[in-house]
Protein backbone atom coordinates (compact mmCIF):
# COMPACT_ATOMS: atom_id res chain seq x y z
CA UNK A 1 0.00 0.00 0.00
CA UNK A 2 1.41 3.38 -1.02
CA UNK A 3 2.29 5.52 2.03
CA UNK A 4 0.58 8.84 2.56
CA UNK A 5 2.55 11.77 1.13
CA UNK A 6 2.73 15.50 1.96
CA UNK A 7 -0.17 16.30 -0.38
CA UNK A 8 -2.28 13.62 1.33
CA UNK A 9 -1.58 15.08 4.74
CA UNK A 10 -2.43 18.55 3.46
CA UNK A 11 -5.74 17.27 2.10
CA UNK A 12 -6.48 15.33 5.29
CA UNK A 13 -5.59 18.46 7.28
CA UNK A 14 -8.22 20.41 5.35
CA UNK A 15 -10.78 17.68 6.04
CA UNK A 16 -9.83 17.85 9.72
CA UNK A 17 -10.34 21.62 9.71
CA UNK A 18 -13.76 21.12 8.13
CA UNK A 19 -14.61 18.61 10.88
CA UNK A 20 -13.78 21.26 13.47
CA UNK A 21 -16.74 23.40 12.38
CA UNK A 22 -18.87 21.15 14.55
CA UNK A 23 -17.08 21.71 17.90
CA UNK A 24 -16.58 25.35 16.92
CA UNK A 25 -20.36 25.74 16.95
CA UNK A 26 -20.72 23.89 20.26
CA UNK A 27 -17.75 24.25 22.61
CA UNK A 28 -16.35 27.62 21.50
CA UNK A 29 -19.70 29.11 22.51
CA UNK A 30 -19.91 27.72 26.04
CA UNK A 31 -17.92 30.46 27.83
CA UNK A 32 -20.22 33.11 26.35
CA UNK A 33 -23.40 31.83 28.01
CA UNK A 34 -23.26 33.98 31.20
CA UNK A 35 -22.42 37.10 29.19
CA UNK A 36 -25.28 36.43 26.78
CA UNK A 37 -27.71 35.89 29.65
CA UNK A 38 -26.67 39.25 31.11
CA UNK A 39 -26.70 41.03 27.74
CA UNK A 40 -30.25 40.01 26.84
CA UNK A 41 -31.62 39.88 30.41
CA UNK A 42 -33.05 36.38 30.00
CA UNK A 43 -33.35 33.41 32.32
CA UNK A 44 -30.66 30.78 32.64
CA UNK A 45 -32.98 28.28 30.94
CA UNK A 46 -33.39 30.55 27.92
CA UNK A 47 -29.67 31.16 27.68
CA UNK A 48 -29.06 27.44 27.95
CA UNK A 49 -31.52 26.83 25.11
CA UNK A 50 -29.24 28.77 22.77
CA UNK A 51 -26.72 26.00 23.43
CA UNK A 52 -28.99 22.94 23.46
CA UNK A 53 -30.67 23.90 20.18
CA UNK A 54 -27.38 23.25 18.42
CA UNK A 55 -27.31 19.63 19.57
CA UNK A 56 -30.87 18.97 18.45
CA UNK A 57 -30.28 20.68 15.10
CA UNK A 58 -26.98 18.90 14.48
CA UNK A 59 -28.57 15.51 15.19
CA UNK A 60 -31.50 16.14 12.85
CA UNK A 61 -29.63 17.75 9.97
CA UNK A 62 -26.90 15.10 9.81
CA UNK A 63 -29.52 12.66 8.55
CA UNK A 64 -30.31 14.83 5.54
CA UNK A 65 -26.77 16.05 4.79
CA UNK A 66 -25.43 12.61 3.91
CA UNK A 67 -28.29 11.76 1.58
CA UNK A 68 -28.18 15.18 -0.09
CA UNK A 69 -24.49 14.70 -0.79
CA UNK A 70 -25.16 11.26 -2.28
CA UNK A 71 -27.62 12.85 -4.70
CA UNK A 72 -26.32 16.36 -5.34
CA UNK A 73 -22.61 15.79 -4.82
CA UNK A 74 -20.24 16.19 -1.89
CA UNK A 75 -18.78 19.56 -2.88
CA UNK A 76 -21.93 21.67 -3.38
CA UNK A 77 -23.51 20.37 -0.18
CA UNK A 78 -20.30 20.92 1.77
CA UNK A 79 -19.84 24.47 0.46
CA UNK A 80 -23.51 25.24 1.06
CA UNK A 81 -23.23 23.99 4.63
CA UNK A 82 -20.17 26.10 5.41
CA UNK A 83 -21.81 29.18 3.86
CA UNK A 84 -24.88 28.54 6.06
CA UNK A 85 -22.56 28.28 9.08
CA UNK A 86 -21.01 31.65 8.19
CA UNK A 87 -24.43 33.24 7.73
CA UNK A 88 -25.69 31.91 11.06
CA UNK A 89 -22.54 33.15 12.80
CA UNK A 90 -23.02 36.64 11.34
CA UNK A 91 -26.66 36.74 12.49
CA UNK A 92 -25.50 35.83 16.01
CA UNK A 93 -22.76 38.45 15.93
CA UNK A 94 -25.22 41.29 15.21
CA UNK A 95 -28.26 39.88 17.05
CA UNK A 96 -30.27 42.58 18.81
CA UNK A 97 -32.46 40.14 20.73
CA UNK A 98 -32.49 36.60 22.00
CA UNK A 99 -34.84 35.46 19.22
CA UNK A 100 -32.36 36.52 16.54
CA UNK A 101 -29.56 34.80 18.43
CA UNK A 102 -31.54 31.56 18.59
CA UNK A 103 -32.24 31.77 14.86
CA UNK A 104 -28.57 32.35 14.15
CA UNK A 105 -27.57 29.43 16.37
CA UNK A 106 -30.01 27.16 14.54
CA UNK A 107 -28.58 28.14 11.14
CA UNK A 108 -25.03 27.88 12.45
CA UNK A 109 -25.64 24.33 13.66
CA UNK A 110 -27.43 23.32 10.47
CA UNK A 111 -24.40 24.42 8.49
CA UNK A 112 -21.92 22.83 10.89
CA UNK A 113 -23.59 19.45 10.41
CA UNK A 114 -22.04 19.22 6.96
CA UNK A 115 -18.49 19.29 8.29
CA UNK A 116 -18.13 16.05 10.19
CA UNK A 117 -20.44 14.02 7.95
CA UNK A 118 -18.93 15.03 4.62
CA UNK A 119 -15.30 15.02 5.77
CA UNK A 120 -15.71 11.30 6.46
CA UNK A 121 -17.64 10.61 3.28
CA UNK A 122 -15.02 12.45 1.18
CA UNK A 123 -12.27 10.48 2.93
CA UNK A 124 -14.03 7.26 1.96
CA UNK A 125 -14.40 8.42 -1.64
CA UNK A 126 -10.74 9.45 -1.99
CA UNK A 127 -8.91 6.79 0.02
CA UNK A 128 -11.23 3.80 -0.28
CA UNK A 129 -11.89 1.10 2.28
CA UNK A 130 -8.27 0.10 2.85
CA UNK A 131 -7.30 3.36 4.55
CA UNK A 132 -10.70 4.44 5.82
CA UNK A 133 -10.24 3.43 9.46
CA UNK A 134 -6.84 5.15 9.56
CA UNK A 135 -8.17 8.36 8.01
CA UNK A 136 -11.25 8.44 10.26
CA UNK A 137 -9.01 7.97 13.29
CA UNK A 138 -6.93 10.99 12.18
CA UNK A 139 -10.06 13.07 11.59
CA UNK A 140 -11.49 12.04 14.95
CA UNK A 141 -8.28 12.99 16.75
CA UNK A 142 -8.52 16.44 15.19
CA UNK A 143 -12.21 16.64 16.09
CA UNK A 144 -11.47 15.80 19.72
CA UNK A 145 -9.02 18.69 19.92
CA UNK A 146 -12.00 21.03 19.49
CA UNK A 147 -13.52 20.39 22.94
CA UNK A 148 -10.03 20.63 24.49
CA UNK A 149 -9.01 24.02 23.08
CA UNK A 150 -12.34 25.74 22.31
CA UNK A 151 -13.54 26.56 25.87
CA UNK A 152 -10.30 28.24 27.06
CA UNK A 153 -9.95 30.10 23.77
CA UNK A 154 -13.59 31.12 23.87
CA UNK A 155 -13.21 32.30 27.44
CA UNK A 156 -10.22 34.45 26.50
CA UNK A 157 -12.16 35.98 23.60
CA UNK A 158 -15.19 36.75 25.78
CA UNK A 159 -13.07 38.33 28.53
CA UNK A 160 -10.84 40.29 26.15
CA UNK A 161 -13.13 41.28 23.30
CA UNK A 162 -16.73 40.49 24.27
CA UNK A 163 -19.13 37.66 23.47
CA UNK A 164 -19.99 38.88 19.96
CA UNK A 165 -16.41 38.21 18.86
CA UNK A 166 -17.08 34.50 19.39
CA UNK A 167 -19.28 34.71 16.31
CA UNK A 168 -17.13 37.14 14.31
CA UNK A 169 -14.20 34.73 14.63
CA UNK A 170 -16.38 31.73 13.80
CA UNK A 171 -17.65 33.50 10.69
CA UNK A 172 -14.08 34.39 9.67
CA UNK A 173 -12.91 30.79 10.10
CA UNK A 174 -15.88 29.57 8.08
CA UNK A 175 -15.18 32.05 5.28
CA UNK A 176 -11.59 30.79 5.02
CA UNK A 177 -12.83 27.22 4.83
CA UNK A 178 -15.22 28.13 2.01
CA UNK A 179 -12.29 29.48 -0.02
CA UNK A 180 -9.93 26.57 0.63
CA UNK A 181 -12.66 23.97 0.11
CA UNK A 182 -13.73 25.54 -3.18
CA UNK A 183 -10.14 25.55 -4.42
CA UNK A 184 -8.78 22.26 -3.09
CA UNK A 185 -11.61 19.75 -2.69
CA UNK A 186 -12.81 18.05 -5.88
CA UNK A 187 -16.17 16.38 -6.37
CA UNK A 188 -15.64 12.86 -5.01
CA UNK A 189 -19.08 11.27 -5.07
CA UNK A 190 -19.42 8.02 -6.98
CA UNK A 191 -20.99 8.48 -10.41
CA UNK A 192 -23.44 5.71 -9.57
CA UNK A 193 -25.05 7.64 -6.71
CA UNK A 194 -28.24 9.46 -7.64
CA UNK A 195 -30.41 9.97 -4.56
CA UNK A 196 -33.12 12.60 -4.98
CA UNK A 197 -36.13 13.68 -2.95
CA UNK A 198 -37.55 12.77 0.46
CA UNK A 199 -38.93 9.43 -0.76
CA UNK A 200 -35.56 8.45 -2.15
CA UNK A 201 -33.86 9.51 1.07
CA UNK A 202 -36.21 7.31 3.11
CA UNK A 203 -35.53 4.52 0.66
CA UNK A 204 -31.79 4.97 1.23
CA UNK A 205 -32.29 4.64 4.98
CA UNK A 206 -34.38 1.50 4.52
CA UNK A 207 -31.75 0.07 2.20
CA UNK A 208 -29.03 0.65 4.77
CA UNK A 209 -30.94 -0.60 7.81
CA UNK A 210 -31.82 -3.80 5.96
CA UNK A 211 -28.11 -4.60 6.12
CA UNK A 212 -27.59 -6.16 9.57
CA UNK A 213 -23.97 -5.06 9.75
CA UNK A 214 -24.86 -1.43 9.17
CA UNK A 215 -27.50 -1.45 11.91
CA UNK A 216 -25.10 -3.04 14.38
CA UNK A 217 -22.24 -0.65 13.58
CA UNK A 218 -24.30 2.52 14.02
CA UNK A 219 -25.93 1.16 17.19
CA UNK A 220 -22.50 0.46 18.58
CA UNK A 221 -21.35 4.04 17.92
CA UNK A 222 -24.47 5.27 19.70
CA UNK A 223 -24.04 3.03 22.74
CA UNK A 224 -20.37 3.81 23.41
CA UNK A 225 -20.90 7.53 22.78
CA UNK A 226 -23.89 7.51 25.12
CA UNK A 227 -21.78 5.89 27.85
CA UNK A 228 -19.18 8.64 27.51
CA UNK A 229 -21.71 11.48 27.61
CA UNK A 230 -23.39 9.98 30.66
CA UNK A 231 -20.07 10.09 32.50
CA UNK A 232 -19.13 13.53 31.17
CA UNK A 233 -22.51 15.09 31.97
CA UNK A 234 -22.59 13.71 35.53
CA UNK A 235 -18.98 14.24 36.52
CA UNK A 236 -19.18 18.01 37.04
CA UNK A 237 -22.20 17.73 39.33
CA UNK A 238 -20.62 14.87 41.26
CA UNK A 239 -17.36 16.76 41.72
CA UNK A 240 -18.95 20.02 42.87
CA UNK A 241 -22.04 18.62 44.62
CA UNK A 242 -21.20 15.19 46.00
CA UNK A 243 -17.48 15.77 46.61
CA UNK A 244 -17.51 19.53 47.18
CA UNK A 245 -14.51 20.18 44.92
CA UNK A 246 -13.94 23.53 43.14
CA UNK A 247 -14.61 24.00 39.44
CA UNK A 248 -10.92 24.58 38.70
CA UNK A 249 -10.04 21.16 40.09
CA UNK A 250 -12.81 19.62 38.02
CA UNK A 251 -11.32 21.24 34.92
CA UNK A 252 -7.99 19.57 35.57
CA UNK A 253 -9.52 16.14 36.15
CA UNK A 254 -11.66 16.52 33.04
CA UNK A 255 -8.51 16.23 30.93
CA UNK A 256 -8.63 12.48 31.65
CA UNK A 257 -11.51 12.25 29.17
CA UNK A 258 -10.00 13.78 26.01
CA UNK A 259 -6.67 12.12 26.89
CA UNK A 260 -8.35 8.69 26.90
CA UNK A 261 -10.16 9.43 23.66
CA UNK A 262 -7.00 10.65 21.94
CA UNK A 263 -5.03 7.60 23.10
CA UNK A 264 -7.74 5.30 21.76
CA UNK A 265 -7.67 7.07 18.42
CA UNK A 266 -3.88 6.93 18.27
CA UNK A 267 -4.02 3.18 18.79
CA UNK A 268 -6.75 2.84 16.17
CA UNK A 269 -4.76 4.88 13.66
CA UNK A 270 -1.64 2.80 14.31
CA UNK A 271 -3.09 -0.71 14.16
CA UNK A 272 -6.39 -0.18 12.35
CA UNK A 273 -4.92 -1.23 9.00
CA UNK A 274 -3.71 -4.57 10.39
CA UNK A 275 -6.59 -5.59 12.67
CA UNK A 276 -10.07 -6.55 11.37
CA UNK A 277 -12.81 -4.01 12.01
CA UNK A 278 -14.92 -6.35 14.13
CA UNK A 279 -11.92 -7.20 16.31
CA UNK A 280 -11.37 -3.52 17.03
CA UNK A 281 -15.04 -3.06 17.83
CA UNK A 282 -14.95 -6.04 20.21
CA UNK A 283 -11.80 -4.73 21.92
CA UNK A 284 -13.48 -1.36 22.42
CA UNK A 285 -16.59 -3.04 23.83
CA UNK A 286 -14.57 -5.04 26.33
CA UNK A 287 -12.79 -1.90 27.53
CA UNK A 288 -16.08 0.01 27.66
CA UNK A 289 -17.70 -2.62 29.86
CA UNK A 290 -14.57 -2.83 32.03
CA UNK A 291 -14.65 0.92 32.53
CA UNK A 292 -18.35 0.86 33.43
CA UNK A 293 -17.83 -1.96 35.95
CA UNK A 294 -14.80 -0.17 37.43
CA UNK A 295 -16.90 2.98 37.77
CA UNK A 296 -19.61 1.08 39.63
CA UNK A 297 -17.06 -0.61 41.92
CA UNK A 298 -15.21 2.63 42.69
CA UNK A 299 -18.36 4.58 43.53
CA UNK A 300 -20.58 1.91 45.08
CA UNK A 301 -18.07 -0.21 47.00
CA UNK A 302 -15.77 2.52 48.31
CA UNK A 303 -15.88 6.14 49.41
CA UNK A 304 -16.28 8.26 46.24
CA UNK A 305 -13.18 10.14 45.12
CA UNK A 306 -12.30 12.16 42.01
CA UNK A 307 -10.05 9.39 40.75
CA UNK A 308 -12.90 6.94 41.30
CA UNK A 309 -14.82 8.92 38.68
CA UNK A 310 -12.12 9.94 36.25
CA UNK A 311 -9.89 6.89 36.04
CA UNK A 312 -12.78 4.60 35.00
CA UNK A 313 -13.98 7.48 32.84
CA UNK A 314 -10.58 7.47 31.16
CA UNK A 315 -11.11 3.80 30.29
CA UNK A 316 -14.61 4.53 28.94
CA UNK A 317 -13.30 7.27 26.67
CA UNK A 318 -10.30 5.16 25.66
CA UNK A 319 -12.70 2.44 24.54
CA UNK A 320 -14.74 4.97 22.58
CA UNK A 321 -11.65 6.29 20.79
CA UNK A 322 -10.54 2.75 20.01
CA UNK A 323 -13.85 1.42 18.68
CA UNK A 324 -15.49 4.40 16.95
CA UNK A 325 -13.19 4.70 13.91
CA UNK A 326 -13.67 1.02 13.09
CA UNK A 327 -17.42 1.01 13.67
CA UNK A 328 -17.83 4.20 11.64
CA UNK A 329 -15.71 2.95 8.76
CA UNK A 330 -17.60 -0.36 8.81
CA UNK A 331 -20.93 1.48 8.55
CA UNK A 332 -19.73 3.77 5.75
CA UNK A 333 -18.30 0.83 3.80
CA UNK A 334 -21.47 -1.25 3.49
CA UNK A 335 -22.65 0.55 0.32
CA UNK A 336 -20.29 2.79 -1.66
CA UNK A 337 -23.21 4.63 -3.29
CA UNK A 338 -24.66 5.57 0.10
CA UNK A 339 -21.47 6.52 1.92
CA UNK A 340 -22.78 10.03 2.69
CA UNK A 341 -26.09 8.73 4.00
CA UNK A 342 -24.33 6.11 6.12
CA UNK A 343 -21.98 8.74 7.56
CA UNK A 344 -24.92 10.99 8.40
CA UNK A 345 -26.77 8.19 10.19
CA UNK A 346 -23.64 7.34 12.17
CA UNK A 347 -23.16 10.93 13.35
CA UNK A 348 -26.87 11.20 14.17
CA UNK A 349 -26.69 8.08 16.35
CA UNK A 350 -23.71 9.49 18.23
CA UNK A 351 -25.46 12.78 18.93
CA UNK A 352 -28.84 11.26 19.68
CA UNK A 353 -27.55 8.67 22.15
CA UNK A 354 -25.17 11.22 23.66
CA UNK A 355 -27.98 13.71 24.23
CA UNK A 356 -30.38 11.02 25.49
CA UNK A 357 -27.83 9.59 27.94
CA UNK A 358 -26.97 13.06 29.26
CA UNK A 359 -30.64 13.89 29.71
CA UNK A 360 -31.32 10.56 31.42
CA UNK A 361 -28.66 11.19 34.05
CA UNK A 362 -30.15 14.62 34.64
CA UNK A 363 -33.69 13.29 35.02
CA UNK A 364 -32.52 10.62 37.47
CA UNK A 365 -30.16 12.91 39.39
CA UNK A 366 -30.36 12.48 43.16
CA UNK A 367 -27.03 13.89 44.33
CA UNK A 368 -25.26 10.53 44.15
CA UNK A 369 -23.35 8.56 41.50
CA UNK A 370 -26.13 5.99 41.15
CA UNK A 371 -27.95 7.62 38.18
CA UNK A 372 -24.72 7.82 36.18
CA UNK A 373 -23.95 4.15 36.80
CA UNK A 374 -27.52 3.10 35.99
CA UNK A 375 -27.18 4.76 32.58
CA UNK A 376 -23.58 3.79 31.78
CA UNK A 377 -23.79 0.08 32.65
CA UNK A 378 -26.74 -0.81 30.37
CA UNK A 379 -25.15 1.08 27.49
CA UNK A 380 -21.86 -0.78 27.99
CA UNK A 381 -23.68 -4.11 28.09
CA UNK A 382 -25.59 -3.19 24.92
CA UNK A 383 -22.34 -2.29 23.14
CA UNK A 384 -20.87 -5.66 24.11
CA UNK A 385 -23.98 -7.47 22.84
CA UNK A 386 -23.71 -5.65 19.51
CA UNK A 387 -20.03 -6.56 19.10
CA UNK A 388 -20.80 -10.21 19.82
CA UNK A 389 -23.58 -10.12 17.21
CA UNK A 390 -21.08 -8.72 14.69
CA UNK A 391 -18.79 -11.61 15.53
CA UNK A 392 -21.56 -14.10 14.82
CA UNK A 393 -22.21 -12.46 11.44
CA UNK A 394 -18.52 -12.75 10.60
CA UNK A 395 -18.46 -16.39 11.63
CA UNK A 396 -21.45 -17.03 9.38
CA UNK A 397 -19.70 -15.25 6.48
CA UNK A 398 -22.26 -12.44 6.27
Amino acid sequence: MKPLGPRDYGFIGLLAAISLINPLSIHFYLPALPAIQAAFQVTVATAQFTFSITMFTLAAVTLAIGSLSDGLGRKPVLLGGIVLFVGGSLICAVAGGIEALILGRLLQAAGAASGLVLARAIARDVYGLERLTQIIAILTMAYVMGPMISPPLGGAVVDGLGWRWIFWLAASAGALLVVFSALLIPETRSAGARIQGARAMLGAYRRLFRIPRFSLYVLHTGFVTGAFFAVAASSSFLMTGMLGRPAAEYGLYFLFFPAGYLLGNLIAARIGLRVPIDTMVLAGSILNLAGALALAAALWLAAPTPLGIFLPGFVVTLSQGLALPSAQSGAIAVDKNLAGTASGVGVFMQMFFGAAASQATGLLADGTATPMILVVLPLAVAAMAVSLALGRLSAAGR
